[in-house]
């Protein structure tokens, strides 16, 4: 008689989610963003796109050749890297500017690090601050909205930290990405369909996004205007890269803390130093930097919120 019993190691209940599956939804999450970017800013964004997808794709293939490692390219997640870094762009830049940074991404962002699942920041963060602290004139100058030329403009977070009156640009024009900006992060309808994508197959969860935004809208709310409780809340949430880094970069497996309240505390750090620097910083925008610096963080905060041992009291 056969032994029907069958004793093996954890785990026991297998999913069929795997890496690969999980990095192609999300860049399958990130083409409605892309789509609206191509149609109100034009082919150039089309250009930047695929550049950096090319060369953040090549470089994790030649960077894990050099050191013969397992060739990881086809998992996604250097692609994943190369769309929201150059989601992270103006339209107008040239196109070495996302070669150079997503080489950076991969290589100093990622595999120095050991490679996926050993970063300990979301490296097309850091291709983005990188190119924003070596070229800020590429990264600062934006096209107009469905101009498709190289008329340049402001972005509204920059225009309100000039003290410039804003009159003309209201909360819809803010939903649907008619402002200036870069390339994935001024159509906020068409980040809301592929967060909803990731929230639906559970591949994110709302601790960070929740929190991260509601923080902002609070703190931008009691300091954001001259006088206390008296900002324009709704106006921040609605502008620059908030709501791209809450659901597709602050949610990152890698850099971010395992439990729920650890990633409640990540979202909070997340939307008080992003509201510090848009409203006291030098720049117009802060969550790049608020999502890197919290990233640094995880460590601690994962180990102050790691969850009791079954059984240990």
């Amino acid at each position: 008689m056969r032994n029907k019993f069958i004793v093996s190691g954890s785990p026991h209940i297998h999913k069929q989610e795997s890496v690969s599956r999980i990095m192609w939804t999300v860049a399958f999450s990130t083409v409605p963003a892309g789509i609206a970017g191509v149609i109100i800013f034009g082919l150039n964004a089309l250009w930047v796109i695929l550049v950096a997808v090319i060369a953040a794709v090549l470089t994790e293939a030649v960077f894990e050749i050099w050191t013969k490692n397992k060739i990881t390219v086809m998992d996604g997640s250097a692609v994943n890297t190369g769309i929201l870094l150059a989601y992270n762009l103006p339209s107008n830049v040239p196109l070495w500017l996302p070669i150079v940074g997503a080489v950076f991404s991969i290589a100093i962002g990622k595999q120095v690090f050991g490679g996926l699942g050993q970063n300990i920041f979301n490296p097309a963060l850091v291709g983005r601050v990188f190119l924003m602290a070596s070229w800020p004139k590429y990264m600062t100058s934006f096209v107009k909205p469905f101009s498709y030329d190289a008329v340049t403009s402001a972005t509204p977070l920059a225009a309100l930290k000039e003290g410039r009156i804003l009159e003309h640009i209201s909360y819809l024009d803010l939903f649907l990405g008619k402002r200036g900006g870069c390339i994935g992060e001024v159509c906020i309808l068409a980040l809301l369909i592929g967060a909803a994508v990731l929230l639906y197959k559970g591949y994110i969860s709302w601790h960070i996004p929740v929190t991260y935004i509601f923080t902002t809208a609070v703190f931008t709310y009691i300091f954001g205007a001259r006088q206390l409780f008296q900002g324009d809340w709704l106006f921040h949430v609605l502008s620059g890269g908030l709501i791209l880094g809450a659901f597709f970069m602050a949610t990152d497996y890698v850099a971010t803390p395992l439990t729920a309240k650890g990633q409640i505390i990540f979202g909070i750090g997340c939307g008080l130093l992003t509201a510090v620097i848009r409203l006291w910083g030098g720049y117009p925008e802060g969550a790049s930097y608020a999502i890197l610096m919290m990233n640094a963080a995880t460590p601690f905060i994962d180990r102050y919120t790691k969850n009791r041992i079954y059984g240990v009291k």
